[in-house]
């Protein structure tokens, strides 16, 4: 796991409003000025480029206990058991380079967000009979594991704590990095073993590296419509819709790297699910900001100012 920054709130933060019925009417973040992203907002399948199929179909199903849903020569649709929806598509580009360790703006995670802590914890317990290298974190708003896959491409896999257990600090949502208590953790699991990603498990958030915050927010937050909920996190932006911790990061850290680029095992697009108004209001609230859209069969496209390729597609 790379290092990354932490920021210690201060003590005594206050907890937020346990009345979490209606989400989009949170007390905390930031609300974009014009366009806001529905209450019905998720993210959809994730899409990777990668070097190599099979080193990376045994990696997804054998450590991370994905379900192959479909495998073509070059692509392989990944979900979890027992359900259909695809969640990781894995492009196969022979050639690819990995990831430099210190990353290129794109991708810095893709986060897996698990149904419970329960299964988090027997996760927790099948990678202690591994040789992987984990890192390990308690966010406040969740607990955290994160890999990297045999590319580079970073990975989180996580569970969230209950809303009413979330903090804020002034009008921001409290976030952390905190040593994760595994004893714990793996308490909760009560024995049981991980038999792969359960039903429920979806794509929880995307991280991205991007080359200067501001610009970033002039496009996820001013034109797309997420809304900011934490600012005050060293070189990072968190953005979500419907009062989430986040739906996506973006941060600095990677400095002045270049973005990843056709040659490289990257992030092909990533997927936020609305249904069609709200994907017609998104893109002419884009078009609006002077940023290009793609018209498709289940939605649009679009970049952001470092190429990275979002999708807004119905269900």
């Amino acid at each position: 796991m790379r290092p990354r920054p932490r920021w210690v709130g201060r003590a005594g933060v206050p907890s937020i409003d346990t009345n979490m019925a209606d989400a989009q009417n949170a007390t905390y973040g930031r609300r974009p000025p014009g366009y806001r992203l529905p209450a019905h907002t998720r993210l959809g399948r994730v899409r990777f480029q990668i070097a190599d199929l099979d080193r990376s179909v045994t990696y997804y199903t054998g450590l991370l206990g994905f379900r192959v849903l479909d495998r073509g020569d070059r692509l392989v649709r990944l979900g979890a058991h027992g359900e259909d929806r695809v969640l990781l598509e894995l492009h196969e580009e022979p050639g690819s380079q990995p990831v430099p360790r210190r990353g290129l703006l794109g991708l810095f995670h893709v986060a897996i967000l698990l149904p419970d802590r329960a299964a988090l914890g027997r996760f927790v317990g099948h990678l202690a009979t591994t040789a992987a290298h984990v890192g390990m974190a308690d966010h406040a708003v969740s607990e955290a594991l994160y890999l990297t896959d045999p590319d580079g491409l970073g990975l989180e896999v996580y569970a969230d704590r209950p809303r009413d257990r979330w903090q804020t600090v002034g009008d921001q949502l409290y976030m952390t990095t905190e040593p994760l208590d595994v004893p714990d953790l793996v308490a909760a699991a009560d024995g049981e073993p991980w038999t792969g990603m359960p039903r429920g498990t979806r794509i929880g958030h995307v991280h991205l590296h991007v080359g200067d915050l501001d610009r970033g927010a002039e496009f996820y937050h001013r034109a797309l419509g997420f809304d900011e909920m934490v600012w005050s996190y060293p070189g990072a932006l968190f953005l979500a819709a419907a009062g989430y911790h986040h739906h996506l990061g973006t941060n600095t850290w990677a400095g002045n790297a270049r973005p990843a680029g056709p040659g490289d095992a990257r992030l092909l697009s990533w997927d936020i699910v609305l249904d069609r108004d709200a994907i017609d209001l998104a893109g002419k609230s884009l078009v609006a900001a002077g940023y290009a859209i793609t018209p498709e069969a289940s939605g649009l496209s679009t970049q952001d100012p470092w190429g990275t390729t979002v999708r807004l597609v119905e269900d």
